[in-house]
């Protein structure tokens, strides 16, 4: 697991390889991610937009921007957490993903969070940051 905190937002990232639904042959491959996003601060706060850094093993890159996570913009109470699952794809058997959160108090004040860099790793593969 990967995990850092901002502003007493704490994300946690747990990457996990989707072989089911990956094609080697082809270089297709996917991973899973599960992040937990635990507010520690004592006010509510709404996750706006997102924004990844997604690198593969060959180097490209490719950013993504959007607003909210899976279709939805949480409001996260103090001592809560919001959990979601994701995926990412790859042409690479190995690459790596960081980024942030735009978050919003309860008052109004706009933050951003940082998200861990987490490499994406094939199963049984000595795990490094690439």
């Amino acid at each position: 697991m990967y995990r850092a905190t901002t502003h007493d937002i704490e994300i946690t990232v747990e990457p996990f390889y989707l072989e089911e639904q990956s094609e080697p042959d082809e270089s297709r491959y996917f991973w899973g991610y599960r992040v937990t996003i635990a507010n520690l601060s004592k006010a509510s706060v709404c996750l706006r937009s997102r924004y990844w850094k997604i690198t593969d093993g060959a180097g490209k890159t490719e950013e993504v921007h959007g607003p909210g996570v899976v279709g939805e913009q949480p409001v996260i109470e103090p001592g809560d957490s919001y959990q979601y699952s994701s995926g990412c794809p790859l042409k690479t058997d190995s690459g790596m993903m960081v980024g942030s959160y735009q978050m919003q108090s309860a008052n109004g004040e706009a933050f951003e969070v940082s998200i861990p860099a987490f490499s994406l790793d094939m199963p049984d593969s000595r795990r490094t940051l690439n």
